[in-house]
């Protein structure tokens, strides 16, 4: 079996007496690199849903880390009955919008024209319910779920071996970038979102239907997270406990990058996973607080966020 062609290989590095601590170094930086942009593509799958849901609907949802969980358990159950992690992470996070929508319409939209603490505190409520009826459900416990076979392997990188898997999260997240930036930028659909979420009264005068649209679109948020969650299964084990972190930094994410801004979702989240990722070998024991620091330093320089517009 002929070896893989390393970058360390002594034919690139032959003309340094430090091969060792080059290649040690350049290794430790690229698979640093990797793990910063898979957890950020997950990062910015759960931040999307968010800021859009709140950029169209003015809604802040607490919950979406919940819902992010929920797609993991959802993806979870359906692969215990159809044997396919691809039936599981298709079919998984589509019951979890379902399931949102049922919620837009029934709990969220007799608050929109309330304050925003009705909205805080309700949403912080679901969280709390859908975090128990996970805990009654499914138990206390964590779950573990394989990736499928096809994704199972690992990849040559240097004279170590770095998983397949985190190496499709870096591929997926563009992806879905790419067709929700689409979407919105070309698609019929897309303009009439884009119109209710600049002028709601306009757009019901123009004959829109803006509570059906409001309502596609939480479940358009609701399925990203869910879809966060579906991806995040083989990446890390399953628990009640999974959304509580996710929900803090996405919202980091999102405020980092602007309130209802897409591209900052994108580059708040790779920002996010670099900073944790390249934290923990440059920060030691402050790495879990340089999340915050960077949101203090962002909202102290630019108050909106990197791409946020003035109100």
């Amino acid at each position: 079996m002929l070896r893989p062609l390393f970058l360390c290989d002594s034919r690139f590095l032959s003309f340094t007496s430090r091969k060792e601590d080059v290649c040690d170094g350049m290794e430790s930086f690229v698979v640093n690199l990797l793990n910063g942009l898979s957890w950020g593509m997950l990062l910015f799958l759960i931040s999307v849903g968010l800021t859009t849901v709140f950029g169209v609907l003015g809604v802040l949802n607490f919950a979406h880390g919940s819902l992010f969980m929920l797609g993991a358990y959802f993806s979870m159950w359906i692969m215990h009955i159809i044997p396919s992690f691809w039936v599981g992470v298709l079919a998984g996070p589509l019951l979890v919008a379902v399931l949102g929508m049922v919620m837009e319409v029934w709990l969220l939209r007799p608050v929109y024209d309330r304050d925003i603490s009705y909205q805080l505190l309700l949403t912080f409520a679901i969280l709390l319910v859908l975090d128990d009826g996970v805990r009654l459900i499914w138990g206390p416990g964590y779950h573990v779920v394989e990736a499928p076979p096809l994704l199972s392997g690992v990849f040559p990188l240097f004279n170590h071996w770095y998983p397949v898997y985190r190496l499709f999260l870096v591929v997926v997240g563009p992806l879905v970038g790419g067709a929700l930036w689409f979407f919105f930028k070309y698609t019929k659909w897309g303009k009439l979102v884009r119109a209710a979420a600049m002028d709601r009264e306009m757009a019901e005068g123009i004959g829109i239907r803006v509570p059906l649209l409001f309502t596609a679109v939480f479940g358009l948020g609701t399925w990203l997270a869910a879809l966060g969650g579906a991806l995040a299964a083989p990446h890390q084990s399953i628990g009640p406990s999974m959304g509580e972190r996710v929900i803090i930094e996405s919202f980091i994410v999102v405020v980092i990058g602007g309130l209802g801004s897409f591209p900052g979702a994108f580059i708040g989240a790779i920002v996010l996973g670099f900073l944790e990722a390249f934290g923990t070998v440059f920060a030691g024991r402050i790495q879990m607080a340089l999340p915050y620091i960077l949101l203090a330093v962002v909202l102290l320089i630019r108050p909106r966020g990197l791409f946020g517009e003035e109100t």
